[in-house]
């Protein structure tokens, strides 16, 4: 099998774990929210579920992302959920969000174990990063969209995950 990769500046990069495709059940995994506690996937079950997936929330395109996603949530119904998914340390991410002005996504960390990272195949292998991504998962926790952006330095098609989950409502 071929190795999966997206680049950064041009530049190639392995991402491991596995394999996530739209259809798929999605992956349970358990991440760490802004108190420490872990935090399972499935407990948003019966929601909508947005997972905008950033290699770190400290530089350029993960913040505009994050904000971006942010400001989409208070157009969403109450059933959607939006999680923002790095590797940033939660003390960071929380300062993060306090200068941000971001209260409306849910900021969460894999730095622990990779959980997130590995069980739909965004964790970059050799800078122990998550690649920037977007999942968007139904109520019955089956994927419906998913881009993995092909060069990290650029930004998703927000338009497309947005309009996938006004389908599932």
């Amino acid at each position: 099998m071929a190795q999966r990769t997206v680049t950064m500046k041009g530049n190639p990069l392995v991402l491991t774990g596995n394999v996530v495709k739209v259809g798929d059940k999605a992956p349970d995994f358990e991440v760490i929210g802004k108190d420490l506690s872990g935090v399972k996937f499935s407990s948003f079950a019966g929601r909508v579920c947005i997972i905008s997936c950033v290699p770190s929330l400290d530089t350029s395109v993960c913040d505009i992302m994050t904000r971006r996603f942010n400001e989409e949530a208070v157009k969403l119904e109450d059933d959607v959920v939006v999680l923002a998914i790095s590797m940033d340390l939660p003390f960071g991410q929380n300062r993060w969000c306090i200068a941000a002005d971001v209260k409306n996504v849910f900021i969460l960390s894999d730095h622990r174990t990779a959980s997130f990272g590995l069980a739909y195949g965004v964790l970059l292998k050799d800078l122990r990063l998550l690649a920037r991504a977007v999942f968007v998962v139904d109520k019955t926790g089956i994927v419906r969209y998913l881009q993995v952006v092909p060069e990290i330095t650029h930004e998703p098609d927000y338009d497309k995950a947005l309009e996938e989950v006004k389908k599932l409502l």
